[in-house]
């Protein structure tokens, strides 16, 4: 199996990283190319025989499968690079939220997927979510999950469904980060201790509560039950957060669907879809 990616930014690269990691893939097994010629480069010296295409449409030629890890804006150019070269056998793979399966199937003739990558797949951990056009048989699915397998739980999810998803999924590292990273903070300014010793206390902690929700049968809420002592300081401090916090994750979620619905928006335009 050839595998390419056209983007080698953040996500692309990231993809690239842990599959090979992971032994999913071998660098011989794929083929990348980028805007920036220099950025594949440096990935064909961290990964000696990645192959390093000049040219988007030599990647298309050569893969079985491709990831396009592009932004959103720019899919439409790409299409119109790419579209006279895939193959109806070819498992075309958006890793872009914004961007509809329809949307690609509209000007595509081969099988079309959605992929909702995480920064967690660095650690071969986290979920991945999937999402598949008309033209993906049972195969197909099977195909890409293994290969996701190796990097990732993968979780197929309606594509309706892909922002709120994806706030936990993708977005969540970064959202989980700023509070410990403001927790730390404020611990280093009232007690002096050091930044490090606590960031990688935080660290074990996030990992284990992480195990204790997918491997230790606690909810959430059950988690909280379980620590929090009625009358003690768990209980005080979880309550000061209630009321600090109270309608702050309605808003995150009101921001980031409509960041989404102003990209859809845009993404219809160019695809020439009236579709909402």
């Amino acid at each position: 199996m050839k595998v390419g990616f056209i983007g080698t930014g953040s996500m692309g690269s990231m993809l690239l990283d842990a599959f090979i990691a992971s032994g999913a893939l071998m660098p011989q097994q794929i083929f990348a190319s980028n805007r920036s010629l220099e950025k594949v480069n440096l990935l064909a010296q961290r990964h000696p025989g990645l192959n390093v295409c000049s040219s988007n449409v030599e990647t298309v030629k050569n893969s079985d499968i491709v990831f396009l890890c592009v932004k959103p804006l720019q899919y439409k150019v790409l299409i119109d690079e790419i579209g006279n070269e895939v193959k109806p056998n070819q498992i075309l793979v958006s890793i872009t939220s914004p961007v509809q399966t329809h949307h690609l199937e509209s000007v595509l003739t081969c099988k079309i997927a959605k992929i909702i990558p995480s920064i967690t797949h660095l650690t071969l951990s986290g979920a991945s979510l999937c999402m598949y056009g008309s033209r993906i048989n049972a195969e197909d699915r099977l195909l890409l999950e293994k290969l996701l397998g190796f990097i990732s739980r993968p979780l197929e999810i309606q594509e309706s469904h892909v922002r709120i998803t994806s706030d936990f999924s993708s977005c969540g590292p970064a959202f989980i980060s700023f509070f410990l990273d403001q927790w730390i903070q404020a611990a280093v300014e009232m007690t002096g201790i050091g930044r490090e010793n606590l960031t990688e206390l935080a660290g074990e902690m996030l990992l284990g509560t992480g195990k204790l929700l997918t491997e230790g049968g606690f909810k959430p809420h059950e988690l909280q039950e379980r620590v929090a002592v009625p009358g003690g300081i768990t209980a005080e401090a979880l309550a000061l957060l209630k009321q600090s916090l109270d309608g702050v994750f309605h808003q995150l979620i009101s921001t980031t669907h409509a960041k989404y619905d102003e990209d859809l928006s845009k993404c219809n335009t160019l695809f020439g879809d009236s579709k909402t």
